[in-house]
């Protein structure tokens, strides 16, 4: 069941822009950065924060900078899709607890639909102090707009309606986002916006640049043989649904 923790003062003033961030465990970082999503809130932006169940006081810690926090059943598609139901936006953004968003997201994604496109993502840039880093990024920017498949690290948007259209997420516990791409891209070509999102290189630099890398690789060449979702999680380190 999803509870609310948390409600915007001016509910009756329906937002453009609906950011959902899915969230387990980020007390160090949670206020910081909910706080950069100031600017956007001020311009109109409801921020919805939807914690798995953590178990370090997060909750508490983004409620004062956040329109919504809610908690859902834990794993990052279940969490996003519980946002996104209780979300009042024509527009949805969904961001991970550890990427920045351009002071100018709002306006941006707003004038990619404007143009036409049903849903798109940022370009993104791996914060670290790897120098393989930058070109990781590169080349998941370059992949992306070859393929049409966004990740969740370069903030995917997509529009309501389109979202509803596609079914929302996958309950699957991993491989969420490249399963969306992939029904969205029966949509529309995604927007592949060239201002970056910023995103923390802590899971490069936790367990070492190449084998992080490689290991994604691997385990998207499993998906796309059809490999269960269950299993790559496991081969990735999470207990079912543990995201």
């Amino acid at each position: 069941m999803v509870s609310s923790r948390g409600r915007s003062s001016g509910e009756n003033a329906r937002p453009l822009l609906s950011i959902v961030v899915p969230v387990l465990d980020e007390a160090e970082g949670i206020a910081t950065a909910l706080a950069a999503l100031a600017p956007l809130r001020a311009r109109g932006a409801e921020v919805i924060v939807v914690d798995g169940g953590s178990e370090d006081g997060t909750p508490a810690l983004a409620l004062p900078h956040a329109d919504r926090v809610l908690t859902a059943p834990r794993g990052r598609a279940r969490q996003m899709n519980a946002g996104a139901a209780v979300a009042r936006g024509e527009t949805l953004l969904f961001l991970h607890a550890d990427t920045q968003l351009p002071a100018e997201a709002d306006r941006l994604v707003a004038a990619a639909l404007a143009g036409g496109a049903q849903w798109g993502r940022f370009d993104v840039a791996i914060d670290g102090r790897q120098a393989l880093l930058p070109l990781i990024a590169a080349l998941m920017n370059l992949r992306s707009r070859l393929t049409g498949i966004a990740t969740g690290d370069q903030a995917i948007f997509v529009a309501r309606a389109a979202f509803e259209a596609a079914g929302g997420f996958a309950d699957i516990p991993l491989m969420e986002d490249i399963d969306f791409s992939r029904r969205m891209r029966r949509i529309s070509r995604p927007a592949c916006l060239r201002a970056k999102v910023v995103t923390s290189g802590r899971r490069w630099e936790r367990h070492g640049v190449l084998r992080t890398v490689l290991l994604m690789w691997t385990l998207r060449l499993r998906y796309f043989l059809g490999g269960a979702p269950e299993k790559l999680a496991r081969s990735y380190g999470y207990a079912s649904h543990d995201r």
